[in-house]
């Protein structure tokens, strides 16, 4: 890395107690939303665009969320009213209450709409619907039992659980797209990888970003290949987008959607970018001898994959082999069903690395 990278500090030892907010710039509060997860807490934002507040990301559907926001807007807006509703992408902690918000204040909702249209096919699938045979076959071509295939799949669906009703109609985000709001101007900065049209909000007379999930200190987020997109190379939009981001300026305040904000936007990228690229040696050498995907999961994780978390553990392998298929470093067989992933080039193990001892976000 080089040395005259920002060093990565966190101005904000401790985070809003959740009903509460804290301001991190002028016209910008920071509150958390908690999450009935290993990761148990979701940032979102209110920016004063001037005629009122927009929020940023929303937590996840339930009471105790709607309670929360009730609370916030009573009691820490100064009585003036929620303008808009902005989500960075349609994960289910980001946009769980946009439904709820959007048609409690009767505001617009603004999205990108790779991710719009993804929330709403999500919210599409019913749960105990037989799941299609290209479904099927993307976790049977994995190595997947027949009795893990459907230990998995009955859980699909479970989507529309976790989020109130999508807004019927948004107002779409695109890449580069500014907006004059209160006394700044926001542009829109689109990344991909971890979701298909990932939008954060960058404002240059703040020197701030809103990251959702595309840049977070301390933990990775999940990039992986889904059921429904079998053969996509999401590793490769990640890597993209990790070098875009690395044109915005290195000593903005970076305020993401889950742990603290944090300084140091250009080294915590060159982090990202290493840790990927040690996961793919590491499969590159364990790939000396073929193995299938699910065989693979150890390389990556140290914890036991449960089927509660084969679908991420899976998604994200998955994507590490395919970004070394695109590369010409692997070739992929049909053997009996499965696939079978094995080097086409001679690989070196390094021995300093270890496999990571969390699921990412």
């Amino acid at each position: 890395m080089s040395s005259s990278m920002r060093e990565i500090t966190a101005p904000f030892q401790t985070p809003p107690v959740p009903g509460h907010v804290i301001e991190v710039a002028e016209g910008v509060l920071w509150c958390r939303m908690p999450l009935p997860l290993a990761l148990d807490h979701i940032n979102v934002y209110l920016i004063d665009i001037g005629t009122g507040w927009l929020i940023v990301d929303t937590g996840m559907k339930g009471d105790k969320t709607q309670t929360l926001w009730l609370q916030i807007i009573e009691q820490h807006l100064g009585g003036r009213p929620v303008v808009a509703v902005l989500c960075t992408h349609m994960h289910p902690d980001h946009i769980g209450q946009a439904g709820w918000l959007v048609n409690q204040f009767k505001v617009p909702f603004y999205m990108s709409q790779g991710e719009y249209l993804h929330a709403r096919t999500f919210t599409a699938t019913e749960r105990g619907k037989p799941t299609s045979w290209r479904t099927q076959d993307y976790f049977s071509q994995a190595g997947l039992s027949e009795q893990q295939v459907t230990a998995i799949t009955a859980g699909f669906g479970g989507f529309s659980k976790l989020v109130e009703p999508i807004p019927s109609n948004y107002i779409r985000l695109r890449d580069g797209q500014t907006f004059d709001w209160g006394k700044h101007q926001w542009q829109v900065v689109v990344g991909r990888g971890h979701s298909p049209e990932h939008a954060c909000l960058y404002c240059p007379a703040l020197n701030i970003l809103l990251a959702g999930d595309q840049v977070i200190e301390g933990i990775s987020s999940n990039v992986s290949v889904l059921a429904i997109e079998p053969d996509a190379e999401p590793l490769a939009d990640w890597l993209a987008s990790i070098e875009r981001f690395k044109l915005l300026p290195d000593d903005l305040l970076i305020l993401p959607a889950h742990r603290l904000p944090f300084y140091g936007l250009h080294r915590r990228l060159e982090q990202l970018a290493e840790h990927h690229e040690e996961h793919l040696q590491a499969l590159l050498v364990a790939c000396q001898q073929p193995h299938t995907a699910v065989e693979l999961l150890p390389v990556l994780f140290k914890r036991d994959i449960t089927s509660a978390v084969m679908t991420l553990a899976l998604g994200e392998c998955l994507a590490h082999l395919h970004e070394l298929l695109s590369r010409g470093q692997l070739r992929r067989d049909l053997v009996a069903g499965v696939h079978q992933f094995t080097a086409t080039v001679v690989a070196e193990a390094d021995k300093g690395y270890q496999p990571g001892e969390q699921l990412t976000v």
